[in-house]
């Protein structure tokens, strides 16, 4: 076979370009610049994502064979249990101190409360007995006494004289129709019969007969129980009697079972 010229031409440039490289200086292919620069910004992005996880691995070690400080002087002191204190006694157990007050209980209230209205009832009682002892110039009951004006001793008579003094106001030791308290209102009526009672409801209590309540009769005494009151037997459970301060004389039904009756007379 016979090789043209020209072929032969073109192979030996080929073989002549690979042997004797460009000179310095000569313009490089685009390609190649354009796949190194890709490479070298992979390479810094790289170091700059390992740069920034540096820290959460220097910082966190997973064991404490990984940690890559010494031990500090806190973690020694834990290590000799250095951590104990020894307290002194007195600092152990201060002395406490309280606040001093006192508050009034709803006793004392209530207490100071009844205290306060006896004294002012105290006060009116005794601005009634003033006014009372100025009032009053007829006979009293020591006066009745020397002279009853009915002798003759009658229960329902004894009754009637008693609901005269109705509407005569209540005066703490009042004896006379000026103002009565509950004994001396009894007083004051019986002696009109010549019956001497005592300026007292437990005394007049403990005087005359005891009889039962189904008994009683109009004028007969009604006790109660300790003798912490006495007024007139006015029937049908009812009493005639001086109640207290701020009241008068009067008929109301009897409010508790704890009383007897006495009669006087027999």
């Amino acid at each position: 076979m016979r090789t043209s010229r020209h072929a032969v031409a073109h192979r030996s440039t080929a073989v002549s370009a690979q042997s004797n490289p460009a000179p310095a200086g000569a313009p490089k292919k685009r390609k190649v610049k354009g796949g190194i620069v890709n490479v070298a910004v992979m390479v810094i992005a790289g170091g700059i994502i390992a740069t920034m996880a540096l820290p959460a691995y220097a910082f966190n070690p997973q064991a404490k064979q990984d940690a890559k400080f010494g031990t500090s002087v806190i973690d020694g002191m834990k290590s000799a249990n250095s951590q104990s204190v020894t307290v002194d006694s007195a600092a152990a157990a201060p002395a406490v101190a309280h606040d001093t007050f006192t508050a009034t209980t709803a006793t004392q209230l209530r207490e100071a409360a009844e205290a306060k209205q006896a004294a002012a009832e105290r006060a009116a009682a005794t601005a009634q007995m003033e006014a009372y002892g100025a009032s009053y110039s007829g006979p009293s009951a020591a006066d009745y006494l020397k002279n009853p004006p009915y002798p003759k001793f009658s229960l329902a008579q004894v009754f009637q004289v008693a609901k005269q003094y109705i509407g005569v106001p209540y005066v703490y030791g009042g004896a006379t129709p000026a103002g009565f308290d509950c004994s001396g209102f009894t007083m004051f009526v019986y002696a009109q019969f010549g019956v001497n009672l005592p300026h007292s409801s437990s005394a007049q209590g403990q005087m005359g007969t005891r009889i039962s309540v189904a008994d009683a009769q109009p004028g007969d005494l009604v006790i109660m129980l300790g003798g912490a009151h006495v007024g007139f037997y006015a029937g049908n459970g009812n009493i005639l009697d001086a109640p207290d301060i701020g009241r008068s004389v009067s008929i109301r039904p009897i409010w508790t079972s704890n009383y007897y009756i006495v009669r006087m007379g027999i």
